[in-house]
């Protein structure tokens, strides 16, 4: 669940992408995994889904390093996209429950993650085969 206000648009990195819609501080929570809210879907649940549902599924969710479990984010941080250098990250190393901004984000400012480091499914993601 998204922590800090934002709001989705057209990105320059790719399709639509999710934006700050305040200043967001360094260090700041960003977003935590909540249940009833956000969804985690075993791998052995998501192929029990009809194709088209799964290829859905697989296209907005991320692959947990963590758990093997792939989660599904149910508000806008699902359109959060890639970026080397990242403007979130997970904040476990530094003692947070959930996802820290690594960098003062300003308003308007595109908020990225780097999928290669937190989700295990980036190589599918980026058809690297």
């Amino acid at each position: 669940m998204l922590l800090v206000k934002t709001r989705i648009g057209p990105s320059k990195i790719n399709g639509i992408g999710l934006f700050a819609n305040q200043f967001i501080l360094k260090n700041t929570l960003t977003w935590k995994f909540m249940p009833g809210f956000d969804l985690e879907v075993t791998k052995g649940d998501l192929k029990k889904l009809p194709q088209y549902a799964r290829d859905q599924f697989l296209h907005y969710c991320y692959l947990d390093k963590k758990t093997d479990n792939y989660v599904m984010c149910f508000d806008d941080a699902r359109f959060m996209n890639h970026s080397d250098m990242p403007t979130i990250e997970d904040g476990e190393p530094y003692g947070y429950d959930g996802d820290i901004a690594i960098q003062n984000i300003f308003e308007g400012e595109e908020l990225t993650y780097n999928y290669k480091k937190e989700d295990a499914d980036y190589v599918r993601k980026f058809r690297i085969i």
